[in-house]
């Protein structure tokens, strides 16, 4: 049956030049309960927001699957990394048509983050099917709270298909900080947060974090057979720089060393699995960034970067600091470490003033306590799964 997937198999695809392996579960996708919401969408003048990842099963699109069963689809609406997830990270994306269905396809990244009055005319309710990876910088969540603020205005309902989260089986990081609001974090959560998509988007109707205090007229198709510690697997890149689980399972440590003069992998096959940097002292582990797929001018470009291979270690069960400890540590340069954006993805400014004081991890730990155990308190309240 299409969308349960068993543990027992192991799949491999090649996907933007990579070769990824596919553990399947049995989690049953909210996009393949279509019992749940295909009579809803029926009869309606249809908006859906999707990317590549937007699937049923391993090869069956979200969008392919409505246009089948005449769901009157008029407008598609693509987060960053465009509609088929193949922009680079902070590439402006432009709106177009997709080739293979007709349909325009409005960006909701680069001028325009959040759908227009004129977007949305002639919609009359909008379907939202992105897959997540629960941390606070990835930018699907930013695009979730614009999308719910324009139907509120617009009073368009909401269909939220939930998505299982990788990254959902531990709780960590500083609270971003009101100060250090940004699209790339605009609510006061920390950088993993434990909560799908679907329960993300309770959250930011009950706590009034859309414009005014409105609210989005929402409706969530929760996950079947779901915890908050089943293991899970995206199976396929859900942006172009996350290129297997191991990526995504360090991501929320290693996009601390993005905005900084340390390279992450970014013009490698290994994303998110490494770091280094021409300055940092030589190790038995070196990389050299050069243009490739997602990535088309990266960081250090065609420089010989020193560094650390973590793609063999153990998943993280927290926010890991010793490698952005490390590397500022042994940077010759600290004047120049940080760059601009640094303190938007860290959620404040103690940070980088932590590590300039010289402070361990455990030191800088015990500063987001009381905010974690606040955080806690608000998360327990729009929970749909043990």
């Amino acid at each position: 049956m299409k969308g349960i997937f068993k543990i027992t198999f192991l799949f491999f695809l090649f996907l933007g030049n990579t070769l990824v392996s596919i553990a399947q579960t049995h989690i049953v996708y909210g996009a393949t309960q279509l019992e749940s919401y295909n009579k809803i969408l029926q009869q309606e003048n249809v908006g859906v927001v999707a990317h590549q990842a937007s699937l049923l099963d391993l090869k069956t699109h979200l969008i392919d699957t409505l246009l089948s069963l005449n769901v009157n689809i008029i407008k598609v609406f693509a987060p960053e990394h465009g509609f088929r997830g193949d922009a680079d990270a902070g590439e402006s994306v432009s709106d177009q048509k997709d080739l293979k269905t007709g349909l325009p396809i409005l960006s909701l990244y680069g001028s325009n983050k959040k759908p227009s009055k004129e977007s949305l005319k002639g919609i009359s309710i909008m379907l939202f099917d992105l897959q997540d990876v629960g941390v606070r910088f990835y930018t699907y969540l930013s695009t979730l709270h614009y999308v719910m603020e324009a139907c509120a205005e617009n009073e368009i309902p909401l269909i939220v298909l939930d998505r299982p989260n990788p990254n959902t089986n531990y709780i960590d990081g500083p609270v971003l900080e009101e100060d250090c609001k940004s699209f790339v974090g605009m609510h006061s959560v920390p950088i993993v947060y434990g909560m799908t998509i679907g329960e993300y988007a309770k959250m930011i109707n009950g706590e009034g974090w859309l414009s005014d205090g409105i609210k989005c007229d929402l409706r969530v198709v929760p996950l079947k057979n779901y915890t908050h510690q089943t293991p899970f697997e995206i199976p396929l890149r859900p942006s172009p720089n996350l290129p297997n689980a191991h990526s995504i399972a360090l991501y929320p440590s290693l996009c601390l060393l993005e905005p900084t003069e340390i390279s992450v992998g970014r013009g490698t096959e290994m994303q998110f699995q490494i770091y280094g940097h021409p300055e940092l002292p030589k190790t038995n582990f070196s990389f050299t960034p050069i243009p490739n797929y997602g990535s088309k001018n990266p960081k250090l470009q065609n420089q010989l970067c020193h560094g650390s291979d973590l793609r063999n270690i153990d998943y993280p069960k927290k926010i890991e600091l010793q490698w952005l400890i490390q590397a500022y540590r042994d940077f010759p340069d600290k004047e120049h470490f940080f760059k601009k954006g640094f303190n938007r993805i860290a959620g404040n400014k103690r940070l980088q003033l932590q590590l300039a004081q010289g402070l361990g991890e455990e030191q800088i730990r015990k500063t987001w306590e009381k905010d974690l155990e606040k955080f806690q308190n608000i998360r327990k309240k729009y929970l749909i799964y043990p």
